[in-house]
């Protein structure tokens, strides 16, 4: 570095001395300044000086990288248990396809196809327009927890005070910070398969222990009462309950409810998470019922909800708890530190939603009876389409269909198709269709379509399935 530093063009005038400059990309050789003045100008001076600071530089830099010690790239082990989001995965690479120009129909995304109601979108526009922009409380304004409260109570039979309600971003948010509050290492979070896929993430973000309990579809994959109870142990701190369930659609009757209750109710440190985000999607004669009603679970019941399903507001992030006090505040000191409290103008919107009547009013009731016409549509296509067991939802917009009777079947140009992934891979590629592979929910026989889209839509891709279908069955093994 000692004769890079020999000659210094820090000042604007030319001092009488060598510069270690190399003008033609070789080594560095000596200038006399007196001897070559005649032949420069000033300007050309400063371009050799100019010349000289870039190469002192990058081989400054070169030094010092060379020097630079190994950046630890370890992640936390918590983080390393969680596996990422398979449904957003599927998503987002059928919309790439898309972008680039492939006529992918996707069908994997868990998230209603209608816009958000008019009067709703208003509501938050008009909040935009008043100036309602600022931070909210931590748990929500007081004017959407007052009108949770109204809805829970009129709806649902639950008591509750807008202090045991907290507003996130989402049902989500609501969810992951139920489980933090509650597990402690070790613990262990019962999780009735099929299953949303984030479930037993968040048990593993607690340090907590996800215990899988697999369901049947022949028993449209309820949860059995007497598995339920010959898993708990002194371990067992939470319950997870999805019903109308995603990715199945079952909904839970009041009886069955009420067995579960019975069990729950033996083991004073269970609790339950009810998620309940779907309860407005469902098919007569289905009837939703929320946990915390039954006799005795108000008081160990967190009651998950939100408006992304039923008011066709995803893309508002708007999510409510709701539960003992006790248990409310500590996911509030989760969030204040996280996120703090939804967007104002979602809280708007979210108060004029709840005022649309029981159950969202008409103009809820138009999406569910969409969504019931597209299931019917789907589940003849697919009896006609054989091979295929069904278990008919009675609420949310999904199928979950036992396609096994087709693995080992081996499929020209692709290979042998053994399992939920290469058949949805298989669908993918041979009919542009995307759907969720049944093993990012906890069972490998089925796939997931969601038929929150159009008739066309679905009629289209129902065309494409059975063109794919038929290949595959002539291949099935005997």
């Amino acid at each position: 570095m000692a004769s890079l530093l020999q000659g210094s063009c820090s000042s604007t005038r030319p001092a009488v001395h060598s510069l270690g400059v190399s003008l033609d990309g070789g080594t560095s050789g000596s200038i006399s300044f007196l001897s070559q003045l005649h032949n420069l100008s000033f300007k050309s001076f400063e371009r050799r000086c100019h010349v000289q600071r870039l190469r002192m530089g990058t081989l400054v830099r070169a030094e010092s990288i060379s020097k630079q010690v190994e950046v630890d790239l370890s992640l936390s082990p918590r983080v390393n248990s969680v596996k990422p989001s398979r449904t957003v995965a599927i998503t987002d690479h059928a919309t790439a396809l898309v972008q680039a120009g492939v006529p992918v129909i996707r069908l994997a995304a868990g998230e209603p196809d209608f816009d958000t109601p008019t009067v709703i979108s208003e509501a938050g526009i008009n909040a935009i327009r008043e100036g309602y922009t600022r931070y909210t409380p931590n748990a929500g304004t007081m004017e959407l927890r007052t009108a949770i409260c109204h809805k829970l109570n009129e709806e649902n039979g639950l008591t509750y005070t807008p202090d045991q309600i907290l507003v996130s971003n989402g049902a989500k948010q609501s969810c992951l910070q139920a489980v933090l509050a509650v597990c402690s290492p070790g613990d262990e979070v019962i999780i009735p398969a099929p299953f949303y896929v984030s479930y037993p993430e968040m048990a593993r973000l607690a340090d907590a222990t996800p215990v899988i309990l697999p369901t049947l579809i022949s028993n449209n994959f309820l949860l059995d009462p007497e598995v339920l109870k010959s898993t708990i142990n002194e371990k067992s701190r939470l319950l997870i309950l999805c019903s109308p369930s995603n990715p199945t659609g079952s909904v839970y009757p009041k009886k069955l409810l009420e067995d579960i209750a019975n069990i729950v109710a033996k083991h004073p440190r269970l609790l339950v998470i009810s998620d309940e985000i779907y309860e407005h999607i469902i098919y007569a004669p289905a009837i939703h019922t929320s946990f915390a009603s039954l006799p005795g679970m108000w008081d160990r019941t967190l009651t998950v909800n939100g408006f992304s399903k039923t008011f066709a507001m995803t893309g508002w992030r708007l999510g409510y708890l709701a539960g003992p006090k006790h248990f409310v505040a500590a996911c509030g000191k989760i969030q204040s530190q996280a996120t703090s409290g939804a967007s104002s103008v979602s809280q708007k919107a979210g108060v004029t939603a709840l005022g649309l009547g029981c159950c969202g009013g008409e103009v809820v009731s138009m999406m569910v009876k969409a969504f019931e016409e597209r299931r019917n549509f789907l589940v003849e296509s697919f009896r006609e389409l054989g091979g295929v067991k069904i278990s008919e939802p009675q609420g949310a917009f999904y199928l979950f269909l036992d396609f096994s009777f087709y693995y080992g079947a081996e499929a020209e140009g692709y290979g042998i198709i053994k399992d939920s992934e290469s058949l949805c891979k298989y669908l993918l590629d041979k009919a542009q269709v995307a759907l969720v592979p049944g093993s990012a929910f906890g069972d490998d026989k089925c796939i997931r379509i969601s038929y929150a889209a159009s008739m066309s839509t679905l009629q289209t891709a129902m065309e494409r399935i059975k063109g794919a279908i038929v290949h595959l069955k002539a291949a099935v093994p005997n």
